[in-house]
């Protein structure tokens, strides 16, 4: 395990903020291990007869405040350090916007892409089956994550309910609205990451209308981001995605690029544009970066060549605590994933609660509540932050540790 991996980085976020609130030494011990760990195997049987064994992982973090929550992913690179890693995460990030939820991830070791649609639903519904003895709408709700959409939690959804006898629209979020999903959850990720954008712009004192923002990732986070943030008045400068980006200093055209994107699969070689590669990104002159693929792509490596002076992390884990430090150093301002990109967990918190009631809101309303909660938790961390003199993400570790720590500190050790 190297320094840099996901749950060593998350590990040394949760130190860091253990020791500037002088957290008691025992409940710091428990919040550094995962309550479950589940590995499994997922044999699935391919259209051509044979069968591949992939594995599948699921892990709850932290239950103290609530049901487990997170998203299942599928990745090759998909492993237990990095489902660990997002399932802390997520504790924090619950913590930090005030739902009732602890942290879960999972995820299964495979390229989805590489599977037709028959062997991918074969696969999901065998690693639902797996799995089925830590979800459900009162223990554990899963959500879709990095290669998973709204047809995979529906597919999940129909295995719990086929095993339950009755269906049990509850059990996963991010589902299509025939089957019980939510107005306003497809974006609410994005939506989120621009309410705060422009809640520190506004604390930055910069102007919608004069700010650069270059995004890294143009998939389920990044696409809608460009487009919300270009609607907000900001000119999106710079996007990339796996295979490459695209710059324009006078602003890219969020609706010809995505038509592209919709036509090519890709916005390399977008033509209101010049090409760039992924790694001259981060050194694309702007005032707003905003990675929105993988963890880990800031680095020590790289971190001097970010020109932004903000940072709004969409993705998970982006940052490596090596470049934090440089960043810090260098005095660019980062807007931690576990805050910025929570409108995510809370817009499924929603449809949660709509399930449960059966009783369902309009987009305004879903939209307006995300925005009541995303702005208050950022000004939650910012007095936290200033207070104490700390950097965003210490501010906001110690905010969802702290929550987490006086749950379990009033609910007590059992037995």
């Amino acid at each position: 395990m190297t320094t840099d991996s996901p749950w060593q980085a998350a590990l040394a976020q949760l130190d860091e903020a253990a020791v500037v609130l002088g957290l008691d030494a025992g409940v710091l011990e428990v919040l550094r291990h995962p309550k479950r760990v589940l590995e499994v195997s997922v044999p699935t049987r391919m259209d051509d007869g044979s069968v591949r064994v992939f594995t599948g992982f699921r892990v709850h973090h932290n239950t103290t405040r609530g049901p487990s929550k997170g998203g299942i992913r599928y990745h090759p690179d998909v492993d237990m350090d990095e489902v660990k890693a997002l399932a802390m995460w997520m504790t924090w990030k619950c913590a930090i916007v005030g739902i009732p939820y602890g942290g879960a991830k999972g995820g299964v070791a495979v390229d989805p892409k590489a599977l037709s649609r028959d062997e991918l639903a074969r696969m999901t519904r065998r690693y639902a089956s797996e799995i089925l003895p830590l979800i459900g709408p009162e223990r554990d709700i899963p959500a879709p994550d990095v290669g998973t959409d709204e047809q995979i939690m529906a597919w999940i959804m129909d295995t719990f309910s086929m095993n339950m006898g009755y269906s049990v629209p509850g059990v996963v979020t991010g589902k299509p609205l025939a089957v019980g999903g939510s107005l306003g959850r497809a974006e609410a990720t994005s939506r989120g990451v621009m309410y705060v954008t422009s809640a520190t712009l506004k604390h930055r004192g910069l102007s919608v209308e004069d700010t650069r923002v270059a995004v890294q990732g143009y998939g389920k986070v990044g696409a809608p981001a460009v487009k919300l943030l270009s609607d907000l008045g900001c000119k999106v400068v710079a996007v990339s995605d796996v295979h490459g980006g695209v710059f324009n200093s006078n602003g890219l055209s969020h609706a010809d690029l995505a038509e592209f994107h919709r036509e090519s699969g890709t916005v390399t070689g977008f033509p209101g544009g010049d090409a760039l590669a992924n790694t001259e990104l981060l050194a694309v002159d702007c005032d707003v970066f905003i990675p929105a693929a993988l963890e880990g792509v800031l680095n020590q490596s790289n971190a001097d060549d970010v020109k932004a002076r903000i940072i709004v992390e969409a993705a998970n884990g982006p940052t490596t605590p090596g470049a934090d430090d440089v960043l810090n150093d260098r005095g660019i301002f980062v807007v931690p994933d576990i805050l910025a990109n929570s409108g995510g967990v809370t817009v499924s918190y929603f449809e949660w609660v709509q399930d449960i009631q059966a009783f369902f809101w309009t987009e305004d309303e879903v939209n307006a509540r995300l925005r009541s909660i995303m702005e208050r938790a950022y000004v939650d961390v910012l007095n936290l932050a200033q207070e104490r003199q700390v950097s965003m993400r210490v501010a906001a570790t110690m905010l969802g540790v702290s929550r987490v720590a006086e749950a379990h500190a009033t609910r007590g050790l059992y037995p």
